[in-house]
C-alpha cells in the first residue's frame, strides 16, 4: 500500500481570532496521534466569514504557520485566509510541507456571490505532490458546487481532494450529497472539513474513491482520522468503480464532450437568468 495519514480537524470556532486555538489543537493532535502526516482545517478558520479586513489577512500569519508546520513535522492546510494582492483580494488556502515551506496556494475560483463580495476569482485550480506518495488538490467551499472545478483537479492528477468549507446554512445536506457524487465521479478521496461552533454546522465528511462514506462528523468538535491509499485510487481509476464505470477514461476519450463544453458559454439561456444578486422581498400583489 502507498498510504498517507491525514487528520481533518472540525473545530468549534468563533468569529474572532482563532489562531491560538488552531495552534493548540494542532499540537495536541500530533502529540496524541504521532503518526499524523497532515492536518487540514476549515475555510476561514482563523477569522471566520467576517474576516474581510486586514487583521486576518494571510500575510500576517504566514511565518507563524510555517513555524507550526516545521515544528510539528507535518503537512499543514490551515483552512483559508483572505489574501490581499495587487490584483485584488482572494480567498486563499496555503499548503505547507513538513519543513514549513509553502508548496501551493489554492485561490477560490467561485467566491460565494452575491454574498462574498469584493473577493476575486482564482484563475486556476490547485494541485500539489506529496513526494513518493501521490497528488492532492484543494477545492474551497463553494467551488464544490461546480463540477467543472473537480474535473479540472482530476485532470491535473488529483487523487485526494481537500475541501476546507464554512457552511452555517440549511443547504449543508445538499453539500454532503455533492461530496459523495464528486468522489465517485472523479474516482478519488474527498476530505471535506467544515467548521463548528459559531462559524458552521459541522457535519464534515470523508468519502472514498468508489463513493463509500468513510466518516461523517457530528456538529461539534471532532478530529477525523483517515489513511488514504493512493494505490487504491489508481486501481479504481484503472479498473472502474466497483469494476464498472470508468468516468475519467470515458471523459478523456469522448471528443463530443469537448465540443459540448466549448459551446456552453455561447448558450443564450444563461443571459435570461437575470442579475446575480441577493433576492429581494417580493411584494404582495393583492
Amino acid at each position: 500500500m502507498n498510504t498517507f495519514f491525514i487528520g481533518a480537524a472540525q473545530l468549534n470556532l468563533s468569529h474572532t481570532d482563532n489562531f491560538d486555538l488552531l495552534t493548540q489543537k494542532s499540537k495536541s493532535y500530533v502529540a496524541r496521534f504521532p503518526y499524523l502526516e497532515m492536518l487540514v482545517f476549515s475555510e476561514l478558520a482563523v477569522g471566520g466569514g467576517g474576516a474581510l479586513n486586514d487583521k486576518y489577512y494571510l500575510d500576517r500569519y504566514l511565518e507563524k504557520l510555517s513555524s507550526l508546520a516545521s515544528e510539528l513535522d507535518i503537512w499543514l492546510v490551515p483552512g483559508s485566509f483572505y489574501e490581499k494582492t495587487d490584483e485584488g483580494i482572494f480567498n486563499t488556502s496555503p499548503v505547507f510541507n513538513n519543513k514549513g515551506e509553502i508548496v501551493a496556494k489554492s485561490r477560490k475560483v467561485f467566491p460565494f456571490l452575491p454574498y462574498e463580495i469584493e473577493v476575486q476569482s482564482g484563475e486556476e485550480v490547485c494541485v500539489f505532490e506529496i513526494p513518493n506518495k501521490g497528488i492532492m488538490g484543494v477545492q474551497i467551499c463553494y467551488d464544490l458546487w461546480f463540477p467543472e472545478t473537480s474535473r479540472a483537479l482530476a485532470a491535473k492528477g488529483a487523487e485526494v481532494i481537500l475541501h476546507p468549507s464554512l457552511t452555517d446554512t440549511c443547504d449543508r445536506d445538499l453539500e454532503k450529497s455533492m461530496i459523495k457524487a464528486t468522489a465517485v465521479q472523479q474516482q478519488c478521496y474527498y476530505i471535506d472539513v467544515n467548521s463548528g461552533g459559531d462559524q458552521g454546522y459541522g457535519q464534515s465528511v470523508i468519502v472514498g474513491p468508489e463513493g463509500e462514506l468513510i466518516h461523517e462528523a457530528s456538529i461539534g468538535e471532532e478530529l477525523m482520522l483517515v489513511e488514504v491509499d493512493f494505490d487504491r485510487v489508481r486501481r479504481v481509476r484503472e479498473r472502474g468503480v466497483k469494476g464498472l464505470g470508468q468516468p475519467l477514461k470515458s471523459f478523456r476519450d469522448n471528443e463530443n464532450i469537448k465540443k459540448i463544453m466549448n459551446n456552453i458559454n455561447n448558450e443564450q439561456y444563461f443571459s435570461k437568468l437575470g442579475r446575480l444578486e441577493i433576492p429581494k422581498k417580493e411584494k404582495n400583489n393583492e
